[in-house]
C-alpha cells in the first residue's frame, strides 16, 4: 500500500523548525499577543496591541533620540575587578560574558549629537549588561558625560535602566552615587539642564542618586521605578502594596515624576522641553 507511504525525506523535524524560528517571535508579557520581532522593532519595541513598552538597548535608545551623525564617546573604559570578587562565578567571568554578549565594555554608552536642533550629551544605560548595574566604569562614564555637558554648556540627558549599584565592586560601586551627584550639582549651579529619563527598571542606588535628580524627571509608561523591590517592601512592612505601586503612573500621581511619556512621543517631548529651557 504505497499510497500511505511517505517518500519525502526532506521534511524538517519539529526541533529543526524551532531552532530556525527561535527568537523571531516575541510574546507580550502584558497582553499575551505574539508579535513578529521585526514588527516589534519597527514599532520602537512597543506592543502594537496593548502599548506595553519592552526594554530597549542603549544604542537603540541613542538612535531613537539623536539625529544621524552623532558621535559615541568614552567607550574605552573597562572594570579592573577591584575586589577580585567571586560568588557562584568569578566577577571577571561575568564581565567577559557580558562584554561578549553586548559588544560593550560596560553597562553604559555616551554620545554627543543633536536632538532636533539642540546639541546635547546623552548617557544611556544597557540593562542586558549585568542588569545595568552601576560599578566604577558606569559611574566614571556618567561623570564624564556631566563634565562634557559642563564644558560645552550643552544639556545632559541620562536614560536610566538599572538594577542599582554593582555589589561585586562593593564600596567602589556605592562611591559612584556621591560622585555623579556632585557632578550634577556643578551642572545645576551653572544653570545647565539635566533631564532624567527613567525606563523599566530603574531601581536601587541609581534611583537613590542621579535618576531622581533631574531638572525634569520623565518615566516611560509602566516602568518599574523605586529603591527596593515591591516584594522586599511587602515582606518588610507586612502589608499588601497598592495596585501599580512603583510603576511610573503611580509615581506621577504621587509627585515623584514630572511626566510619563510614551516612547513614540519621547523625542518630540524632549525637544519641546529643551526649547522651553531656552537651550540651543
Amino acid at each position: 500500500m504505497s499510497w500511505f507511504r511517505r517518500e519525502d525525506n526532506n521534511i524538517e523535524s519539529a526541533s529543526e523548525k524551532s531552532v530556525r524560528t527561535e527568537g523571531l517571535w516575541i510574546k507580550c508579557e502584558a497582553c499575551d499577543q505574539v508579535i513578529w520581532r521585526a514588527d516589534l522593532e519597527a514599532n520602537m519595541m512597543v506592543c502594537p496591541k496593548c502599548g506595553h513598552h519592552f526594554r530597549m538597548g542603549a544604542r537603540a535608545r541613542i538612535d531613537l533620540l539623536l539625529e544621524p551623525g552623532y558621535e559615541l564617546v568614552d567607550l574605552n573604559l573597562k572594570s579592573t575587578d577591584p575586589l577580585q570578587f567571586s560568588d557562584l562565578k568569578r566577577y571577571k567571568d561575568r564581565l567577559a560574558k557580558a562584554q561578549a554578549d553586548t559588544g560593550l565594555n560596560d553597562a553604559i554608552v555616551n554620545a554627543i549629537g543633536k536632538l532636533g536642533e539642540h546639541s546635547v550629551v546623552v548617557s544611556a544605560m544597557e540593562y542586558s549588561f549585568i542588569g545595568g548595574s552601576m560599578g566604577a566604569v558606569v559611574g566614571e562614564t556618567i561623570a564624564r558625560a556631566a563634565d562634557r555637558a559642563y564644558e560645552s554648556r550643552h544639556p545632559l540627558l541620562i536614560v536610566a535602566a538599572s538594577g542599582g549599584a554593582r555589589m561585586m565592586e562593593g564600596i567602589v560601586s556605592l562611591m559612584q552615587l556621591a560622585k555623579i551627584s556632585a557632578a550634577l550639582t556643578r551642572l545645576d549651579e551653572a544653570g545647565i539642564p539635566f533631564i532624567s529619563v527613567l525606563t523599566d527598571p530603574t531601581t536601587g542606588g541609581v534611583t537613590a542618586s542621579f535618576a531622581m535628580l533631574g531638572d525634569l524627571n520623565i518615566g516611560e509608561p509602566g516602568a518599574l521605578i523605586g529603591f527596593a523591590g515591591p516584594r522586599v517592601i511587602e515582606q518588610t512592612i507586612r502589608q499588601k502594596l497598592p495596585e501599580g505601586f512603583q510603576r511610573s503612573e503611580f509615581l506621577l500621581n504621587h509627585g515623584f515624576l514630572d511626566a510619563v511619556v510614551p516612547r513614540k512621543e519621547m523625542k518630540a517631548y524632549l525637544e519641546r522641553a529643551l526649547s522651553f529651557m531656552a537651550v540651543r
